[in-house]
């Protein structure tokens, strides 16, 4: 019996077989979870990756910044599955021009379309899926580091201090529903969504030299691992939590 056993998890923001969604998908259907996955823009292509996974699970379209797709989402979830023991938040979006070291220079009207995608649909997420959690369960978000003002990162770093502090008020308020909330900051992966991020060669060329444990920028296992093992009953008093996957740099001043 896998650590996943006969939950029901959805997971949002698979994009390509090279997204940590994906991986986590993957390794909760071989840890024995049911899975559901949500998409956004080009569903073909999700739907077409969800292939690739060991079960095809059924795709559901989800933008979070519409409240249709929101309000509606509970009831198509409930479609395929019964309710949810598992949410996975790995979505995140910025415009261009909030990125790349153009801090100063955005407007206000790109940096609230990072904050409404990246920050407030975790709370968004959560909402939509509570009817689902009546036993209880866990949110788990995908996070990059924000104690720090990395380069070319600039309102995504913003947005995902945001992320960070709405994880501790989501655990605050979840806590009766006996739902845990939780981030797992991975470390820089080459990602679709680290591709759109200019400049991000900085943090590969640095990344792995200064890691502890040395950091393959492939290798979205790992994080998925930490989500996994977060979503399952080994951590049931751990809420509000940040758990870093990024091979230590967190922890060292270099």
């Amino acid at each position: 019996m896998g650590i996943l056993e006969g939950k029901r998890i959805l997971v949002t923001g698979v994009l390509t077989d090279a997204s940590i969604a994906f991986s986590v998908a993957k390794l909760a259907q071989e840890e024995g979870a049911t899975v559901v996955l949500t998409g956004f823009g080009r569903l073909s292509l999700v739907e077409r990756i969800a292939k690739r996974l060991p079960e095809p699970p059924p795709v559901l379209e989800l933008d979070v910044q519409s409240t249709e797709h929101l309000d509606t989402l509970a009831a198509r979830v409930g479609e395929h599955v019964d309710g949810l023991d598992g949410v996975v938040h790995s979505i995140g979006f910025a415009p261009q021009s909030a990125l790349g070291g153009n801090f100063l220079n955005t407007a206000w009207e790109d940096v609230s379309t990072a904050l409404h995608v990246s920050t407030y649909s975790f709370k968004s997420l959560a909402v939509a899926c509570l009817p689902l959690m009546k036993e209880g369960g866990s949110i788990v978000g995908l996070d990059f580091d924000a104690s720090k003002a990395w380069p070319v990162y600039d309102w995504m770093g913003v947005a995902k201090a945001g992320l960070e502090s709405a994880n501790r008020y989501l655990a605050r308020d979840l806590g009766k529903h006996n739902i845990r909330v939780n981030l797992v900051a991975a470390g820089p992966l080459r990602t679709m969504a680290a591709k759109s991020i200019p400049g991000f060669k900085e943090f590969e060329d640095s990344w792995p030299e200064k890691a502890p444990l040395g950091w393959d920028l492939s290798d979205t296992v790992p994080a998925a691992k930490a989500c996994v093992a977060l979503m399952s009953d080994w951590f049931p008093a751990t809420t509000g939590e940040i758990v870093h996957v990024d091979g230590g740099v967190h922890a060292i001043g270099a």
